[in-house]
């Protein structure tokens, strides 16, 4: 049996022995939007929640948080249409800033914008939009907002903060711990101080900080809580294929825009098995979700909603760029590898799937053999 697992921006075969028993584990399959443009045109012109773009005619400044290059959120797709409303309700391009949502990844130099911003976008941004790029250790860039309620201390750019209307570009698509992506995440996260990351990321260790748990999940609860503080007015977040080609896009409050769109991210990236598997050999997705191990590592734990507790995981990553973490590395030689295999590996594979489901995820996350 030879099978083809994403791989950078390829495909790696794998070929299995021929006596092995194995189950392809993906994401159910999927209609690209016919008309992408005209898709995310109409999510804007039929917002959920109670917030219209037109609410916010006369606004002097706009913020939009975008993703960075490890995201596969198709911006060629869901800025142009947003953009243009705006320009429409009187806002002029060059008091609209695009923020590049790094979090605590390293800030995207200028030369690196292209490969977030399509041409089309960026031959415009050059010309009339401001662009920069988050730096989370830029105390300077920052405004304290207070604390959440599990004591989160909420720092978020200081651009998007003086901004009249606040926005928050990306897609939803199951996370390892978050539980999914998407709404106010870009910039409570993306746009947070590495104090507020920080101490967010550290209720990873909760066992409700699952994939696919979004209402009971501590880390997620807690990002809503930093999205409210930091007053985001509205989201437009795309829904894609394995293929990373948009599907569906949801716009509008960004608690509202997560409680629309998770059931559709549910219906492409959640798989149904019947039991736990000796084998896993997991893909991380493909580029950009396998740009660094950092990154990839984060399949682990989708796989390991599908393995014994017992059993191994095996990831197939290409990790253009290394570790991808100075912090993420000097914890793995810390406290990752024993006898039981990586901390992180192992952590992984303690977790329990809430109804037997794998967040089987490809383009958005995660291709795997699972073998009985």
């Amino acid at each position: 049996m030879t099978l083809f697992l994403p791989y950078g921006k390829g495909q790696l075969p794998l070929e299995l022995p021929a006596p092995w028993k194995a189950d392809w584990i993906a994401p159910a399959p999927a209609t690209a939007a016919a008309q992408p443009l005209q898709t995310v045109e109409a999510a804007l012109a039929a917002p959920v929640g109670d917030v219209r773009l037109e609410d916010f005619r006369g606004a002097r400044s706009v913020a939009i948080a975008i993703n960075d290059k490890t995201r596969p959120v198709p911006h060629d797709v869901l800025l142009p249409p947003l953009l243009d409303r705006l320009e429409a309700l009187g806002i002029p391009p060059t008091s609209i800033k695009l923020l590049i949502a790094t979090g605590a990844h390293a800030p995207m130099p200028a030369e690196e914008f292209a490969r977030v911003l399509p041409p089309a976008i960026l031959d415009r941004a050059g010309s009339r939009y401001p662009v920069f790029s988050h730096d989370c250790d830029d105390q300077t860039n920052l405004r304290y907002l207070g604390q959440t309620q599990r004591g989160t201390p909420v720092w978020i750019n200081r651009y998007f903060m003086e901004a009249d209307l606040r926005i928050v570009v990306g897609n939803v698509e199951p996370h390892q711990f978050q539980g999914f992506s998407g709404g106010a995440k870009s910039a409570a996260i993306g746009l947070g101080g590495r104090v507020t990351i920080n101490a967010n990321h550290a209720m990873l260790r909760d066992p409700q900080a699952q994939p696919c748990r979004y209402d009971d999940n501590p880390m997620r609860q807690d990002v809503e809580e930093i999205g409210a503080l930091a007053g985001i007015h509205f989201a437009l977040n795309g829904i894609l294929t394995a293929t990373k080609a948009l599907t569906q896009a949801v716009a509008g409050s960004p608690r509202a825009v997560m409680e629309s769109a998770i059931p559709l991210a549910r219906a492409i990236f959640e798989t149904p098995i019947s039991n736990r598997y000796d084998l896993i050999i997991a893909a991380a997705g493909g580029y950009p979700k396998d740009i660094n191990f950092y990154q990839a590592q984060k399949a682990l734990a989708h796989a390991s909603l599908a393995v014994k507790e017992q059993g191994m995981v095996v990831l197939v990553a290409a990790c253009p760029e290394g570790i991808g973490s100075r912090g993420y590395e000097r914890w793995m030689l810390e406290n990752g590898p024993t006898s039981g295999g990586t901390a992180a590996g192992r952590n992984a594979a303690g977790r329990n799937a809430a109804g037997r489901n794998a967040a089987g995820r490809n383009a958005a996350g995660r291709n795997a053999a699972g073998r009985n």
